[in-house]
């Protein structure tokens, strides 16, 4: 069986929540099951989705299992003569928009403060 190649154009089409892909040390992996799992959240690993995560993963020490784990989701190797791409564009996801606040739910409780506030100040 032959190992499969990929290009980095190729691995960054795989930039969403439901098809996830990086690059770590020139090989391919599809963590796309894994972003709920990742212990450091997934908003860390999304990040690097569709991208070359070599830096980030070897900057952080991950234990053995980790490494077990990121092993089971080898899915190729880089083609040698692809060049990284000078910027990855990704769209967050739904769920990962949820994790950065309800902008509704501030500003209900900003007016209510507001008029708790002036009530307060004017008794």
């Amino acid at each position: 069986m032959s190992t499969a190649i990929y290009t980095y154009e190729e691995v960054a089409k795989h930039n969403q929540v439901k098809d996830a892909w990086v690059v770590i040390a020139s090989k391919v992996y599809n963590i796309t099951g894994f972003l709920d799992e990742h212990p450091g959240g997934e908003e860390i690993i999304f990040e690097n989705a569709g991208g070359d995560a070599t830096e980030n993963f070897l900057d952080i020490g991950h234990s053995e299992d980790a490494l077990k784990i990121l092993k089971s989701k080898y899915i190729g190797d880089m083609d040698p003569s692809s060049k990284p791409l000078l910027q990855k564009v990704t769209k967050p996801t739904e769920k990962v928009k949820k994790s950065q606040g309800n902008p509704t739910l501030a500003l209900l409780l900003a007016i209510v403060c507001l008029i708790v506030g002036y009530y307060v100040l004017n008794d």
